[in-house]
């Protein structure tokens, strides 16, 4: 499928539908506490983004059942809501989407949940630290390899290895638009970057071996080892001399 480009009417859609991405996961960072199960935070999320005007991107999607992904531990990717109670020392990667006014903004952030060990703490440093660091390399002109080369770099020098079996994407009126944007590769591989484009750039890593597996409800991603994994994630437009990152509120200038 061919790249889509965005004007600026568009992307100013899209940083609506991210503004409120943001500001579920700002109400949602002070509830992530022992005690409290992940339905609990699922329908918070739900409530506050309806109330906003918008669809939860994720709900019905492909039939996932929830407005939220809650992903606990060893699980990476597309955990389901349900009466699980958080413990001190987990850690959850809670990632959502918003469908406001015809476009998605879509967002993922690994929290501590009370006290965690070191390596948890490291973990979700790194995660973010690898967004940064593609985000850093993204320019009109460039190319898609240089940010996924500076993911794995940073992943790798802090001891951790990233998933591969899943990466990043597109996105705008699709939840899911082309291009795929991986998490690993060399730089000066993939295609071109251009202004209007729009990415959700998604560093997903583990603090072991890098092999996922799928349970019996179809959805949920664990690591086959059992070992932690972390997940950070934030919608980007490319605008010509700026790069904004839209969930996190936060402009490259070039």
């Amino acid at each position: 499928m061919p790249i889509l480009l965005k004007s600026p009417a568009d992307i100013e859609r899209m940083r609506a539908a991210s503004a409120v991405v943001a500001d579920v996961h700002a109400r949602l960072e002070p509830l992530i506490r022992p005690g409290v199960t992940t339905r609990e935070l699922d329908q918070v999320a739900h409530e506050l983004i309806t109330s906003a005007g918008g669809h939860p991107s994720f709900l019905g999607y492909h039939g996932y059942p929830a407005s939220i992904c809650a992903s606990i531990n060893d699980v990476v990717l597309h955990g389901i809501p349900g009466d699980v109670e958080l413990r001190e020392g987990d850690i959850i990667s809670i990632d959502l989407g918003v469908k406001l006014d015809g476009f998605h903004g879509d967002a993922a952030v690994t929290y501590p949940v009370g006290r965690v060990s070191d390596i948890a703490r490291r973990l979700i440093e790194a995660a973010e630290a690898c967004f940064w660091a593609g985000f850093a390399q993204l320019r009109a002109g460039g190319r898609l390899g240089d940010a996924s080369a500076a993911v794995q770099a940073t992943a790798e020098a802090a001891g951790f290895a990233v998933i591969r079996e899943y990466v990043g994407h597109g996105i705008g009126r699709q939840m899911h638009e082309d291009p795929p944007v991986p998490n690993f590769g060399l730089p000066g591989d993939g295609p071109r970057l251009r202004r209007g484009m729009t990415l959700a750039l998604e560093p997903m890593i583990c603090a072991g071996a890098p092999e996922t597996r799928i349970l019996d409800d179809g959805w949920t991603v664990v690591m086959a080892d059992g070992a932690l994994a972390a997940h950070f994630e934030h919608t980007i437009a490319i605008l010509g001399d700026t790069v904004v990152s839209l969930t996190a509120a936060r402009e490259r200038v070039i």
